[in-house]
């Protein structure tokens, strides 16, 4: 193997996984009428190649972006992030979830790999392994949800992430009364009001006031609630900073923001308690790093968000893993439909959430996972 100093990229390559099973879908509580699509295989990934025969492998983005991509990073240092950052942002945009994103991680995934370790090591070795957070999608009803809350607690789980979208403030509470009576305090409750999706000033379902978000924090803190998630519109950067000077428990959120701009703002105006950085909707992990930096030195504590599964959510596990200022890991977990074992299922070793609802990083190097490669489809 080549010294890593002197490795170059020789190709970017966009390849896709053979689809497994079509598992249906799911109406996210976020989406009144949507569908949020789930299989087993059938996604796209990206590989970046290198002269040293080291291949990164990242989430797949935007087929019309790979002859961009080429052009920018064929020949280059796959070490020189700082100016793969910089020129990928300015040239390649593409959708969340399909932008540049998985060229960042593919990129960081080749720098693991030559150097021998994983990447939660490369990025600061805080921990090797992290409490996972079940995060819900639907809004379902509040008995399934206390009893699905019940069954995930017997199993280990250590935390839930609830979705509030019904039309009272007392259907609201009662689904959180229900499941912390059901489940007591062996699992931390965390809520997510999704008011955050539009950047605009309407989105499917009900819409919050101001006066409906104090209300609602005020009862979810009473019911030892860890953090209410996105109670207001994106950029309601004052009264979002207003909330969280009348209530004790943490406002989140962010998760929807795509600069790093908005974060220094968010921490100036103390707009949030719990940042929530999301690397496919920033750009990759690059700048959920910055973020967090910026985190610490004021204070807060992140938890990335991340909606997706797959390569991008091993990509955060280890970012978890990595800072010091960041508790849970979330993970995509409402049964059946939305096991989130289907997502890592991809891999010849998946990680798990273990039986005390922890789970560990990958400790090969790089991502530290290798998609089966019976599962990917021939070019």
């Amino acid at each position: 193997m080549q010294s890593p100093s002197r490795i170059k990229i020789t190709d970017v390559r966009l390849r896709r996984l053979k689809m497994i099973q079509d598992l249906g879908f799911i109406e996210p509580a976020w989406d009144v009428g949507g569908k949020m699509l789930f299989s087993v295989g059938g996604t796209p990934f990206v590989e970046i190649h290198t002269d040293a025969g080291i291949v990164g492998i990242g989430p797949g983005i935007e087929a019309g972006q790979i002859g961009r991509a080429r052009e920018i990073l064929v020949g280059q240092d796959p070490f020189d992030m700082e100016r793969h950052e910089g020129v990928m942002r300015y040239h390649i945009r593409g959708a969340h979830y399909q932008g540049r994103a998985g060229l960042d991680i593919a990129l960081w995934d080749i720098i693991g790999k030559a150097s021998g370790q994983p990447l939660y090591k490369v990025w600061g070795g805080a921990k090797d392994k992290v409490p996972a957070y079940a995060s819900m999608v639907r809004l379902s009803t509040i008995e399934e949800r206390a009893d699905l809350a019940v069954r995930l607690a017997d199993e280990g789980w250590k935390a839930i992430k609830l979705r509030l979208h019904y039309q009272t403030l007392s259907e609201d509470v009662a689904l959180v009364e229900k499941v912390r009576k059901a489940i007591g305090h062996r699992m931390e409750i965390m809520v997510d009001a999704n008011q955050a999706q539009s950047s605009g000033n309407w989105q499917p379902g009900l819409f919050w006031d101001f006066r409906r978000a104090v209300e609602t924090a005020r009862e979810l803190q009473r019911l030892g609630v860890y953090w209410l998630e996105e109670p207001l519109p994106r950029y309601h950067f004052d009264q979002l900073a207003r909330l969280s000077e009348k209530v004790e428990m943490p406002i989140a959120g962010g998760e929807n923001n795509p600069g790093i701009h908005e974060f220094v703002q968010m921490l100036e105006k103390n707009v949030y308690g719990i940042l929530q950085p999301e690397g496919m909707v920033l750009g990759g992990m690059t700048p959920v790093r910055r973020i967090a930096v910026l985190a610490d030195a004021y204070g807060k504590q992140v938890v990335p968000h991340h909606g997706g599964r797959g390569l991008g959510t091993v990509a955060h596990l280890h970012m978890v893993c990595a800072l010091a200022n960041a508790p849970y890991l979330e993970l995509l977990h409402d049964p059946p439909v939305g096991e989130y074992q289907h997502g890592w299922s991809m891999f010849t070793e998946p990680p798990v959430v273990d039986s005390e609802g922890y789970v560990a990083a990958p400790t090969k190097p790089g991502l530290g996972v290798e998609i089966k490669p019976d599962w990917i489809e021939e070019n």
